[in-house]
């Protein structure tokens, strides 16, 4: 599997592309606010097109650049269905501090929500770009987190890595931390099961890409991340 990662303008978001190989369709997981340029620069220096846009979650940081990625490629966004509700307006469910702070550093963000929206449930399988992405629904940063498991690891990783598949986390699990649940939709309860009951079953040769933040591993996080210990 190729893959590019990069964070974006916007609270350092990952944005990351995955595709089968340089020189083929591509799928964009979590288009932040302000990746333009990098996008740009890694599509053409590596010869990939967008064939769809997919979202662990809803809220705007993974976002913001699906309206204007949506019409310029003419692609699908794919969501979990109940996070389909936020591409109406993310804005519209951000608390009003937070709202402003977002709008004070970055300006007014314009939205139109994306005209082929496509939403996935828990155990599906999506086969985007060559790739087949299989769906976890972890809710409890929103009511439609989701991870992807992809069977496959980064050509860039070692063969010695002794890992075996890659997990595209969102802002479920993050190298020594989990995400928040004090935002709108939010749930701490429902996050303490997906922690114990979604990411606690997955097996530690998983390579984990968070919404933020480096690389880990599930077994790295299980051994080391302070928000797990008492569910593992």
């Amino acid at each position: 599997m190729f893959l590019i990662g990069f964070p974006a303008d916007m609270l350092a978001t990952n944005c990351f592309l995955l595709a089968r190989a340089p020189g083929e369709d591509c799928v964009v997981v979590d288009p932040g606010g302000g990746i333009d340029g990098r996008l740009n620069e890694a599509l053409r220096t590596h010869r990939l097109t967008p064939s769809a846009l997919l979202l662990t979650h809803g809220h705007l940081d993974h976002t913001a650049s699906v309206p204007q990625l949506a019409e310029t490629y003419d692609v699908p966004t794919y969501i979990h269905v109940d996070d389909e509700y936020r591409l109406t307006d993310p804005m519209e469910q951000l608390g009003p501090e937070f709202r402003a702070m977002l709008e004070m550093q970055y300006g007014d963000i314009a939205w139109t929500r994306p005209g082929d929206v496509v939403t996935y449930g828990d155990g599906d399988t999506l086969s985007l770009a060559g790739l087949d992405l299989t769906i976890a629904h972890a809710p409890g940063h929103t009511e439609g987190s989701a991870l992807f498991t992809v069977e496959d690891l980064p050509d860039a990783m070692p063969e010695d890595s002794g890992l075996s598949r890659t997990i595209l986390a969102g802002d479920v699990l993050f190298s020594g931390g989990i995400g928040r649940t004090d935002l709108y939709g939010g749930d701490d309860a429902a996050m303490q099961a997906s922690l114990r009951d979604v990411v606690l079953s997955m097996p530690d040769d998983s390579l984990v890409l968070p919404g933020h933040g480096p690389a880990t591993t599930i077994g790295r996080e299980r051994a080391t991340n302070p928000f797990l210990a008492h569910l593992a």
